[in-house]
């Protein structure tokens, strides 16, 4: 039986631009994406701590150093630009590799850099 846990969050990054026009997805830092192990056309939930929104995507990488949260597509509806946002991807792990799971924690700070990482495990208190 495979069971669902995070492997990976991007916490309180800020909105920088929504665009309905855009073909779809988020785009995010490339900096921010490797923080969370994150690749570009990878699924991610976004849950938007201002306006209480949450939707499904994938993920498209920005420039490197530049801040971007862009928020594209349909989803360009249900986030706006100074918006605060947490950015989530799951995996599905047999019994045997729970106990080995770590996953990643990237906190945001200013102008959308990697202020820390973290790992957790299923077992920290």
């Amino acid at each position: 039986m495979l069971r669902p846990f995070l492997r990976a969050k991007i916490h309180r990054a800020r909105v920088t631009r929504s665009d309905l026009d855009y073909i779809g997805s988020i785009t995010i830092d490339r900096d921010l994406l490797d923080a969370a192990g994150l690749l570009p056309l990878e699924e991610v939930d976004v849950y938007n701590l201002t306006r209480g929104t949450r939707f499904t995507t994938y993920c498209i990488g920005g420039a490197r150093a530049s801040g971007e949260i862009g928020v594209n597509g349909a989803a360009a509806h249900l986030a706006e630009a100074g918006d605060l946002v947490i950015i989530c991807t799951y995996c599905r792990l047999e019994p045997g590799e729970i106990e080995s799971h770590r996953a990643r924690v990237v906190l945001v700070g200013e102008g959308n850099r990697v202020a820390e990482v973290r790992t957790q495990t299923p077992f920290d208190e």
